[in-house]
This record gives structure tokens, C-alpha cells and sequence, in this order.
């Protein structure tokens, strides 16, 4: 994997752009710490909103699938006693 070359450009750029933002969040008194404590509880309650999403329909699936299946196989069967691909 050839990755590009990190210039003198790049770090001057990355500076300064670290400047305007560090600036900016001085302006609205946000600690650093504070933004990715916020970030760290989003992301576990959009993984505990995904992982209620799973358990949700994991029930449904199991509730559809003790109808679905038996018809499938069924058919499964049948088109195999029949000589179908």
C-alpha cells in the first residue's frame, strides 16, 4: 500500500487548521475532554439503539420463520421429488 508522502505543506496546513478550530472552540468554552466524552456517549447509545434494532427483529424473524420454513422446505422437497433443479 503506497500511502502519500506527508510534506512540510501538509503539517504547516494541519497547524493551522488545528489553530482555527482550537480558536473556535476557546470562543464557545468547549473543552476538548468534554467533546469526546459527548462523542463516546453517542456512540454507545447508537450501538445500544442498534443492538435493541437486533434483538427486535431476531424475535420477528423467529416468529416468521416457524411459518416460512416449513413452506419452504415443503416446496424444497417437492420440487426435488419432481426432478427440478
Amino acid at each position: 500500500m503506497n500511502l502519500p508522502k506527508i510534506t512540510t505543506g501538509t503539517v504547516v496546513k494541519l497547524i493551522i487548521a488545528s489553530l482555527c478550530v482550537g480558536l473556535i472552540l476557546a470562543y464557545f468554552n468547549a473543552d476538548p475532554l468534554d467533546l469526546l466524552y459527548w462523542a463516546r456517549d453517542k456512540i454507545t447509545a447508537i450501538l445500544g439503539d442498534a443492538t435493541g434494532w437486533v434483538q427486535w427483529a431476531i424475535k420477528y424473524i423467529f416468529i416468521g420463520a416457524v411459518i416460512v420454513v416449513p413452506i419452504w422446505l415443503v416446496s424444497y422437497l417437492w420440487r426435488a421429488a419432481r426432478g427440478k433443479p
